[in-house]
């Protein structure tokens, strides 16, 4: 990690639509790309103990550090993110309802078992 960046995304490298997804997410950025720095977690398990990471939760749920060290993971790892793109603020500010954010939580869990399972690595 460079220090420059405000967030650390740890993201499964392994997964297609996880990296689809960070090309996307950083399309969104454009110019403010550097407010974010990507860590392939893949074959990293050591290095995310070192970060008290859980390995298999890093595949299971998105993990992320912020600029003062502390890590978010699963919903609040994606609020953080949407957060840094003015015009995602309120789908973040949505996502914390909860209500919404109990069944989307529900939804998210099975979609990563279902996509492990189907690469065989669940």
């Amino acid at each position: 990690m460079t220090g420059k960046a405000t967030i650390t995304v740890f993201y499964d490298g392994s997964c297609p639509s996880c990296v689809r997804d960070r090309k996307r997410y950083e399309l969104w950025l454009g110019k403010h790309i550097d407010k974010v720095e990507w860590f392939d977690i893949t074959g990293k398990e050591s290095y995310l103990i070192q970060y008290g990471i859980d390995p298999d939760l890093a595949l299971r749920e998105l993990h992320l550090q912020d600029c003062d060290g502390r890590v978010f993971r699963e919903l609040d790892a994606y609020i953080l993110l949407l957060k840094q793109i003015w015009w995602l603020k309120p789908v973040a500010w949505v996502i914390q309802v909860p209500f919404i954010r109990h069944r989307l939580s529900k939804w998210y869990r099975r979609q990563v078992d279902e996509r492990l399972a189907r690469d065989g690595r669940g």
